[in-house]
């Protein structure tokens, strides 16, 4: 792949900008502004002394990045993290996993509100294109960190805030272009805090680009609006945030062997005519808006005592659009056509898979921090309801659209309740305690787009305890050991499967929870120059849920339980700034990754010309990768 040239052009269009400085060169007024307006967040963040793996990136960090990329692509440098870009241009959909956890495993928060999908438990970052240039910092904690609100930690969980209030009105404009026609523009307003302690934030990002690989165009767009009320004890804020995007698909994969002969290729949207030539549906695409409107309110009884509560409405509709080429028509719900003497069982279809879903959300939590004793205590409260179904927008057979072939919902619900608290004892140590009662609930009703009826009830309660003390003997190091327990869920897409594979008279399989224990062991160095940090860690894992390869009698990929599994290994990064302008840093993972008694399941066909499948070999492995 070439390289890019980005040409940027910016215009600041103020007196002075606070974004990015340190704290230590902000005025007093505005340093007790980002002291109320950190609240929101910090129920979930770790603290300086905190004995949790994790680090912190700051506006201006941020910022200096790539204005191209999505936050997995920001993250990309930090410790154990492993991003990639589908597209190719850093636009369009990425994806990120740390110390091996996919992102379904990843705890994603913004001002403390879940991100994740409540069914698959995935956050899809293109559907918030520029997430980047809207936040004023990121927490990224390795391990089962801290307790957070939505899908359970099990690898890893970010923390973002979007609060950026400046003393000062401010401006700018930001133009960035390279191959492949790309191209993003960035624009942002702020009125700083009034006299009358009210302020207001704008930023509008749009992006454009043909991709690198075929039909990895895309077209995104996000928009962030603040309206807030700061006094000296009171804080209301109102955020909307919107995401936009029209993108070809690009999850499809190709062989090996085709990406060192095409690596452009993208087989999406691939179809033949009836003189065997190759053709290109060219809008093959995934299209969706995401709409969060959230109200934050936060309350300081006295310089010790706090509540802050968190009102969040997410709205998401969308659907993609698929060319889908010699299909059965009953595939679909249709009959058989009959023309000319002859009956027609296939056809070609072009489809649309849509969802609605709708995502309330309350968090709440009451802090006290007074000298060596910080104590909260908070809940969440969460109701996802989702809806799925299909139409047939066009068939080549049958004339007009087909809606709804197949129709479900699912209705989640999420309810957690958390104490946490820290005591430093004997000046230099501090001990860390965090109880989490986590309660959820799932029911599923409707059909599937294989017919498949999909009735399903279930809750699961889980008790998270976290615990670990730390070792401070001087303001620049910290010695940290913690134990932590986490549960979570199965998500949507598995149980789906297995209700389809029971549905067709397979052998009856329910699915288990999985569990985690997270060990870490940890020092850290922080000075004006230099920081080093280094990190043991074992994550022992419980029913895993893995795909086997196994197939359900009707064809679909299963998920199973697989035991027990860990991840083991060692983090070592380190920083180094000679100069305001240079910055060194590096970074390096060492792990094993194991699951101790596995079976895969291989498929087997008749030969290498004939495809007809003859069933399936298992191969049992112990002590392999996973």
């Amino acid at each position: 792949m070439r390289g890019f040239l980005f040409i940027t052009v910016a215009a600041l269009c103020a007196a002075q900008t606070v974004w990015g400085q340190d704290a230590s060169g902000l005025s007093s007024s505005l340093q007790e502004v980002e002291k109320l307006d950190s609240v929101v967040v910090s129920a979930s963040r770790a603290g300086k002394k905190t004995p949790v793996t994790y680090t912190m990136l700051g506006k201006e960090e941020l910022q200096s990045q790539s204005p191209l990329n999505s936050l997995p692509m920001s993250l990309s440098l930090q410790p154990s993290v492993v991003s990639s870009s589908e597209g190719g241009t850093g636009l369009g959909y990425s994806k990120l996993r740390i110390r091996g956890s996919k992102g379904s495993q990843i705890n994603v928060t913004l001002n403390g509100v879940t991100l994740n999908d409540a069914e698959s438990q995935e956050v899809f970052w293109v559907n918030i294109p520029a997430l980047s240039s809207m936040l004023s910092s990121v927490q990224l904690q390795r391990g089962l960190g801290t307790t957070a609100s939505g899908a359970g930690a099990f690898g890893a969980s970010i923390n973002m805030s979007t609060a950026m209030v400046g003393d000062k009105p401010s401006a700018s404009f930001d133009y960035s272009r390279g191959a492949w026609n790309t191209s993003q523009t960035c624009v942002s307003l702020s009125s700083g805090k009034t006299a009358s302690g009210l302020y207001a934030n704008f930023l509008y990002s749009k992006g454009t680009t043909d991709g690198y690989i075929r039909n990895a165009f895309a077209d995104v767009q996000s928009l962030m609006a603040v309206v807030g009320y700061l006094s000296e004890k009171n804080s209301l804020r109102f955020t909307y945030l919107m995401g936009k995007q029209h993108s070809g698909i690009t999850w499809e994969g190709i062989s090996q062997s085709t990406l060192e002969t095409d690596r452009r290729y993208n087989p999406a949207g691939e179809y033949y005519d009836q003189f065997g030539n190759v053709h290109y549906y060219d809008n093959e695409s995934d299209n969706y808006l995401q709409q969060h409107f959230q109200l934050n309110y936060t309350h300081l009884f006295s310089d010790v005592l706090n509540l802050t509560t968190t009102l969040n409405f997410t709205k998401g509709d969308g659907y993609y659009e698929q060319y889908k080429a010699d299909k059965k028509l009953s595939k679909y719900g249709l009959e058989p056509v009959d023309f000319e003497g002859q009956t027609y069982k296939k056809a070609d279809f072009i489809i649309h898979k849509k969802m609605d879903n709708s995502l309330y959300v309350l968090n709440s939590d009451l802090r006290y921090h007074q000298g060596a004793l910080k104590f909260d205590i908070g809940l969440s409260a969460s109701a996802y309801d989702g809806g799925h179904f299909g139409n047939v927008i066009w068939c080549s057979l049958v004339p007009g659209e087909q809606d709804n072939w197949y129709d479900n919902s699912a209705l989640k619900q999420d309810y957690s309740f958390f104490a946490r608290g820290e005591y430093e004892f004997a000046q230099d140590w501090n001990f860390y305690l965090d109880l989490q009662y986590r309660l959820v609930s799932l029911r599923m009703q409707g059909q599937e787009d294989d017919f498949s009826d999909l009735g399903y009830e279930k809750s699961w309660a889980f008790f998270n305890p976290r615990a670990g003390v730390s070792y401070s003997p001087s303001e620049a190091s910290k010695f940290y050991f913690s134990a932590a327990l986490g549960h979570r869920e199965p998500g949507r897409s598995d149980i789906k499967d297995v209700i389809s594979s029971n549905n067709a008279g397979a052998e009856k399989a329910e699915l288990k929870p999985e569990s985690m224990l997270d060990l870490e062991l940890g020092y850290e160095y922080h000075s004006t120059a230099l920081s080093f940090s280094a990190a043991l860690y074992a994550m022992e894992y419980q029913d895993m849920l893995l795909e086997t390869g196994r197939l359900s009698s009707s064809g679909y990929a299963l998920k199973e339980n697989v035991g027990r599994a860990y991840r083991r290994g060692v983090e070592l990064s380190a920083a180094y700034n000679p100069a305001s302008f240079l910055s060194l840093s590096a970074a390096l993972n060492l792990s094993a990754n194991r699951i101790s008694d596995y079976t895969a399941y291989v498929s087997k066909y008749a030969s290498y010309d004939d495809y007809t499948f003859v069933g399936q070999l298992e191969e049992h492995y112990q002590n392999t990768t996973c």
